[in-house]
């Protein structure tokens, strides 16, 4: 397996934890792929949600795989279906799973549906919290700062909008 990439994971609709859980298994049984690490849950008041929906929990997800990031995200969709998450969700709704691909190796792709590195991790505390947990000296290729850096350069009021939970179910 010779690919490193690194992945998103939020929701704010049923039984997040185990949704999460759901996710970690689901990525490690993906041909060509194993799941190296995961960060612990936190949860975050929703950004950019216009249904009024309740706070998300977010974890980031190390993987080794030996598909391309296309194969990679095709794979988390069929799991964000298999879950509940239905394809013509909208972006401002809150939602049972959402899984985004925010870094592959050092790549630069932008590509018509897919941009890497996540255009806005760099700017949200709910992604570089949990990914700095697991690659704080993982290197973002377009701003060219280390994970922990990039999190450090957040406001306070950013970083302390991400409550750590005490404990995850069957970890």
């Amino acid at each position: 397996m010779s690919h490193e990439a690194y992945i998103g994971f939020g929701a704010n609709l049923g039984d997040c934890e185990a949704t999460f859980l759901a996710c970690v298994a689901a990525l490690n049984a993906v041909s060509s792929t194993r799941v190296k690490n995961h960060s612990r849950l936190y949860e975050t008041e929703p950004v950019g949600i216009s249904d009024g929906g309740a706070a998300f929990l977010n974890a980031a997800i190390a993987v080794e795989t030996d598909l391309s990031p296309e194969g990679l995200i095709a794979a988390m969709r069929q799991i964000e279906r298999e879950l509940g998450k239905s394809p013509f969700h909208r972006s401002d709704r809150s939602r049972t799973v959402d899984l985004d691909l925010l870094l592959y190796e050092e790549r630069i792709i932008q590509e018509q549906g897919l941009e890497i590195p996540h255009p806005r991790m760099h700017l949200r505390a709910f992604v570089l919290t949990p990914l700095a947990e697991i690659a704080p000296q993982v290197v973002h290729p377009v701003e060219r700062r280390t994970v922990k850096q990039l999190l450090t350069e957040l406001s306070v009021e950013e970083k302390e909008s991400v409550k750590q939970l005490d404990s995850l179910r069957g970890t």
